[in-house]
Parts: structure tokens; C-alpha cells; sequence
């Protein structure tokens, strides 16, 4: 049982004395699932293996996506899927960061919110790519909803391809060594947007003294595969790692994170309802994507994404990499003689 849930578990009633005022539906959908999962609340899957003919039945994992238990498969799976696009080109994080005068929105209009963080991004980024008349950009936009602290900080990574495609002449355009787009015109063309977005959707709830200047970062994270994998340590995995929770009493809880200034490891104590609503505070909007894919590495441009990898790679290497892309069958191990069983049936609570 992850440590987080248990301490969920333990310590709910109090949780909702202190911090039930702020529960939406969503974060009540998240922890109800935590709770059962890996119960026999869930349900119960029955495994059979054919060689001894041992029977045996493991309770079933809730699959939201918030939940620590869960995900681990999701998260490699999508890594893999990320891995086969990559091209032979240098790659740039653009990191767009939202100030904290407006975090506060998150509580008050999250789905709005983080909606129009990504189209703002995305168009962004368009735009700029627009200019070089050179053809089509493509990038990954990965939302972030928290800081090494694990305190509230909305911000999105961009991974984005060191180069352009141009469909009608089916070439590619190298870019710039070391060099994407310049980060202060974008921060400038990012504010401008994204607070017309908000004006437009939630004016409302507008703070006064949003700042002047807000802050974008671009750099060159060389061939793409650390920044990938990078980004998938948080998306599938739940806002805290059960590992990085060290210590924990009746009153608090420690847990410890890589400070981004000085890079050493720091630790953190707070009261556990505290904690726990600092880690469910970052639950999402039932639906919201929290990844997706523009330009031709989109979900429908895939003949696309094999056409341009032709111009850097061999017919057989391409076709390595393509046939590469089949989801395994699940299979668990036998206890008894090792073989594989086979999943012959689920079984849910009435």
C-alpha cells in the first residue's frame, strides 16, 4: 500500500474538517478512487496458469491517474511512444511559466485556466515558427502543476524539434545551432495572450497587480531523450514519489526535494493534513489532457512522422522502429512453476 494512501486513509476525516471547503468533485473522485484501490472494493482479477493449474486472484488497481499506485505502465509506455518519434536533431525546452499572481485561478477556474495556457503556448509557438516561412514545427506540451516544494506553480514544458517541415517540398529545414526563438519576445507575446485568453474567459476573477514582465525560458537539451524522460518522472506518477516521503508521526510528515538553486537534497516537515492537501491540490480537471502533441508529431499525423524520418534514416532501421510499436500482451509470472497465466476473468462488487 503506498504511504501516501495510507496516511489518506488514516487521517480523511481530519483532512475534511480543514480543507474540505476547498474539495471540487474532481479532487472527492480522486481520493474515493485511492481509497479502493488495490481493495476488494475495486474488484478482483483471477489468473490461471494452463502448466500447474494454480488459480489465484489479485485486487484490481483504480487507474486514475492521480494516484501513486497506479500509472506505472502509462508512463513507460508513453516514453516509448515519445522515444520512436525522435529525429536525428538537436531539441529545445520551452518552459512557459505562469506568475503567481494568477495561480490563485487555479482554485477558482482550473479547467479554464490550464485550457487556455495550451492554447496560448501552442499558438505562440506557431506564430513564431510562421515567421521563418520554413515550415511546419513540431512539439510536445507537458503541464506541470507544482514546484520542487510541490507548492502550487502552473507552468509547461515544450519540447520542441531544432527544425522545420515543409509538407509541398518535402524537405527539412535545419535550424539554428543552439538557437530556437528568442525567450523575451516570446514572454512578451505570452503575457499579451494569455491574459486577453483570461480576460475573455474568466474576467471576473482577474487579480489587479499582475506583474509586467513574465518569465519564458528556451534552451537546447541536446538529441531530446534526457528531457523526455525528465518529463515522464512526473506525469503518470502522482505529485510525490512514496520514496521521497522519509519520515512520518501521528502530527507530520517529512519528505524530501531537490532544491533548484544550490541542486542538493532538502527536507520539508508539515502537519499530515497540510501535506495532504498540499499533494491534492494538484488534481486535475476530470478530461484535461495533461500531454499533447502539435505540428506532425499529433496523434493523426503518424504516416507524416514516418515520411519525415525517411529523410534522416534507412528503410530498415525505419521499419525497426515502426514494428516496434505493439503493446505487449499483460502476463503475470506464476508463484509456483514460472510459466505465464492468463487473466481468465474480472470480478467487480455489487
Amino acid at each position: 500500500m503506498s504511504t501516501f494512501i495510507e496516511l489518506l486513509r488514516q487521517h480523511r476525516h481530519e483532512l475534511e474538517r480543514d480543507y474540505g471547503h476547498y474539495f471540487s468533485s474532481d479532487i472527492k473522485r480522486a481520493i474515493s478512487a485511492m481509497l479502493r484501490c488495490k481493495t476488494e472494493k475495486q474488484g478482483l482479477s483471477q489468473w490461471y496458469c494452463y502448466h500447474c493449474h494454480h488459480d489465484d486472484r489479485l485486487t484490481l488497481s483504480c487507474g486514475n491517474r492521480h494516484c501513486p499506485q497506479c500509472q506505472h505502465r502509462t508512463t513507460s509506455d508513453w516514453l516509448e511512444r515519445q522515444k520512436r518519434k525522435l529525429l536525428p536533431v538537436h531539441y529545445y525546452m520551452v518552459t512557459f511559466t505562469l506568475p503567481y499572481e494568477l495561480r490563485s485561478l487555479v482554485r477558482s477556474a482550473p479547467r479554464a485556466l490550464y485550457q487556455a495556457m495550451f492554447r496560448v503556448a501552442s499558438s505562440t509557438l506557431k506564430d513564431f515558427a510562421h515567421r521563418q516561412t520554413k515550415g511546419e514545427l513540431g512539439f510536445t506540451i507537458v503541464l506541470h502543476t507544482h514546484s520542487r516544494r510541490r507548492e502550487l506553480h502552473p507552468h509547461l514544458h515544450v519540447i520542441v524539434t531544432g527544425g522545420q517541415y515543409d509538407v509541398k517540398k518535402n524537405q527539412w529545414y535545419k535550424g539554428k545551432k543552439h538557437y530556437l526563438f528568442n525567450e523575451f519576445a516570446l514572454a512578451k507575446v505570452w503575457r499579451a495572450r494569455m491574459l486577453e485568453a483570461l480576460y475573455q474567459d474568466i474576467p471576473s476573477t482577474l487579480p489587479q497587480n499582475v506583474p509586467s514582465k513574465w518569465v519564458v525560458d528556451c534552451r537546447c537539451v541536446g538529441y531530446g531523450l534526457h528531457a523526455l524522460q525528465y518529463l515522464s518522472r512526473y506525469l503518470y506518477r502522482g505529485v510525490l514519489p512514496d520514496k521521497d516521503i522519509k519520515h512520518f508521526t501521528d502530527n507530520e510528515v517529512t519528505f524530501q526535494y531537490l532544491d533548484s538553486k544550490t541542486k542538493q537534497r532538502k527536507t520539508r516537515t508539515l502537519p499530515i493534513t497540510r501535506f495532504l492537501w498540499l499533494i491534492l491540490q494538484h488534481v486535475l480537471p476530470k478530461g484535461l489532457q495533461r500531454v499533447r502533441d502539435y505540428g506532425f508529431l499529433r496523434g493523426n499525423a503518424r504516416q507524416l512522422s514516418i515520411q519525415i524520418q525517411l529523410l534522416f534514416l534507412s528503410a530498415s532501421a525505419l521499419y525497426a522502429s515502426v514494428s516496434r510499436a505493439g503493446n505487449p500482451k499483460v502476463v503475470r509470472s506464476c508463484p509456483c512453476c514460472h510459466h505465464d497465466m492468463t487473466c481468465v476473468g474480472v470480478s467487480r462488487p455489487s
